[in-house]
């Protein structure tokens, strides 16, 4: 996804509210060269699967979904009961829609989708605690199932057949032909793309059908880091990331930060280009990781009490 590398690293070139540490991107580099840690298996507890189409579709449901789990303020953290587990953020998501799909709730069907009601989709997730922007969340899985509908069929392995293998031309489908996965904003007069839910879509694919049928990509290598609001939290704890004193100050303080702010853009942005500058690193180690791999690697020592010590910044949106 060159045009999400190249505007990364223009805005991380600008920023005057976030810096990123090359010493400490060599560092952590270093560190994980040699401690050898692995990149994280797919999670087959959580996820549905079933080597067919349904897990295609349960995916792009799942994706549709994969934002913005922090609680309001004022509110309690969504949470499912699991077995004898308590889950709460994505992986919560994960595992209610897919025991909604085991249960025999036709998530795979577009045309359900399509004529979601909030308070179905309410009774589907079940839980405690409530989770921000549910008007929003049904209204996108009603333009899913809609486009879905119109352009293929209502069958979401189309939709990744028409991309012929490209990890790149799937996202470009998806952002174009889906609004809500157009994950695009404004810095200095420039556009900056981020397509994060679009990205993750075909490494959550790669990742569960290991590299075969509908996750085999033969350009899955250009697929960036997803910027979304544990990856910067992590790299900030790895002092990778460097936020100015008055952004740190609003972020420890758990103040909102605007859609499409300068600092929200450049948390985003220099997110993406600290775990390129990662990947080049490594590469040059001698431990060739694709940028997702990495992102995944990140994201697991994010779950870490240790990395949850200072915030994540926060801001309320539909794209991470």
């Amino acid at each position: 996804m060159q045009e999400v590398l190249k505007t990364a690293c223009d805005v991380s070139r600008l920023s005057g509210h976030v810096q990123i540490r090359q010493d400490a991107v060599r560092d952590f580099s270093k560190k994980l060269h040699e401690s050898c840690i692995e990149v994280p298996p797919w999670n087959r507890t959580y996820h549905f699967y079933d080597s067919e189409q349904k897990t295609v579709l349960y995916l792009l449901v799942l994706d549709a979904l994969n934002f913005c789990f922090w609680p309001a303020e004022e509110g309690n953290r969504w949470e499912i009961i699991w077995g004898s587990k308590r889950l709460s953020g994505y992986f919560a998501l994960a595992a209610s829609l897919s025991q909604a799909m085991k249960s025999g709730i036709p998530l795979e069907q577009a045309g359900y989708l399509e004529g979601l009601s909030l308070e179905r989709f309410r009774e589907i997730l079940g839980g405690s605690g409530e989770l921000q922007l549910m008007e929003r969340r049904v209204a996108i899985l009603n333009e899913l199932g809609h486009v879905l509908e119109e352009e293929y069929h209502g069958d979401a392995s189309r939709l990744v057949e028409a991309a012929g293998g490209s990890a790149q031309k799937l996202v470009g489908l998806l952002v174009d032909g889906v609004p809500s996965f157009r994950d695009v904003s404004e810095y200095r007069g420039q556009q900056v793309y981020f397509y994060k839910r679009a990205q993750i879509f075909c490494a959550d694919l790669n990742g569960a059908f290991e590299g075969r049928c509908w996750g085999q990509f033969e350009d899955i290598d250009q697929i960036t880091a997803f910027a979304d609001y544990k990856l910067p939290q992590v790299l900030r704890k790895l002092t990778i990331l460097r936020y100015d004193h008055e952004l740190a100050q609003r972020v420890d303080n758990k103040e909102l930060l605007e859609p499409g702010s300068p600092e929200e853009i450049e948390i985003r942005a220099n997110t993406i280009w600290a775990v390129e500058m990662i990947r080049e690193e490594l590469a040059s180690l001698g431990r060739p990781l694709k940028a997702f791999e990495i992102d995944w690697i990140l994201w697991n020592l994010g779950q870490q009490e240790e990395f949850t010590s200072q915030p994540h910044h926060r801001t309320v949106t539909i794209f991470y």
